[in-house]
């Protein structure tokens, strides 16, 4: 019989890599083109906050993700035993599969938008906060989350996504789009797209989102089509972001303090203070 812990670190290790080489030449090219002399000073820059990114990400593969899977596989068989879902499967059905993926991501886009705003409330920052603390952000960001914050993101989009009747292969295309896009999105860059920049969320746009300056707080929610930042009120966008980046209340040492951060009631406090700051700020 095999031994079933070690296999399973094996899965793990496999997906941890595979997760971070695919997209590895892509960005480090892209890198290479933007920065050029700067190249290897901004990731000698960037490791010690691109350490806790990989940690955490190790983590996400070796034990959050088998949780995240059975977590997903309980909402898909709970739609269909009980017909949860508010759009009827068959609306899809005779349309372009190209079509069908678009509007796919739109629609995960659109509650991403909603449960990211949701994420930035006294109850959920704290465990968002972890993603936010990165203060050298690269497209390694995208593994920097709270397994709390991974739990709350699988329940409401996959809801969502599940409620509106569309066919695997959609859902499968939401994923992809909004998670390599998303990783891109992180990247250093200092692209604004110009006008383009009020239909798709730009690089700049999403550093803003990151930005520790108070007045950036609470503006681009969105991770694919800016249309939605600009439809709620929320987008900002004054030019590439050049401004520090993370959080503003203490987050611990390393790899335990992002973990246990959100554990801790002293965090929830460090909201509030969060929330008074900007509103003094943005009077």
């Amino acid at each position: 019989m095999p031994d079933l812990p070690f296999e399973h670190l094996a899965n793990a290790a496999h997906d941890f890599w595979r997760a971070i080489y695919l997209p590895l030449p892509f960005f480090v090219l892209l890198a290479l083109v933007v920065k050029r002399e700067r190249f290897v000073g901004d990731i000698l820059k960037a490791v010690p906050q691109a350490k806790i990114n990989l940690l955490i990400h190790f983590i996400d593969v070796l034990l959050v993700a088998p949780i995240l899977v059975a977590l997903a596989l309980f909402m898909k068989q709970a739609f269909e035993t009980y017909d949860l879902a508010l759009v009827p499967a068959t609306m899809w059905e005779g349309l372009h599969p190209a079509l069908v993926g678009l509007a796919a991501v739109f629609l995960g886009d659109f509650i991403g938008y909603w449960r990211h705003r949701i994420e930035h409330s006294a109850l959920l920052w704290p465990s968002h906060a972890v993603h936010h603390s990165d203060t050298e952000m690269t497209w390694l960001a995208i593994f920097r989350f709270h397994p709390i914050n991974r739990l709350t993101t699988v329940a409401i989009d996959f809801a969502f996504i599940l409620s509106m009747g569309l066919p695997a292969y959609a859902i499968l295309v939401n994923w992809l789009v909004r998670h390599y896009y998303g990783a891109f999105i992180h990247a250093d860059l200092p692209w604004t797209y110009g006008p383009f920049g009020r239909i798709f969320v730009s690089p700049a746009m999403h550093r803003w989102h990151h930005s520790a300056e108070p007045i950036a707080y609470n503006t681009n929610f969105a991770s694919v089509f800016s249309v939605f930042d600009w439809a709620f009120g929320t987008f900002r966008v004054p030019g590439a972001c050049d401004t520090a980046l993370g959080v503003p209340q203490p987050m611990g040492n390393g790899l335990i303090g992002q973990l246990t951060y959100p554990l801790r009631r002293s965090s929830y406090r460090h909201f509030v203070r969060r929330l008074t700051h900007w509103r003094s700020r943005s009077a």
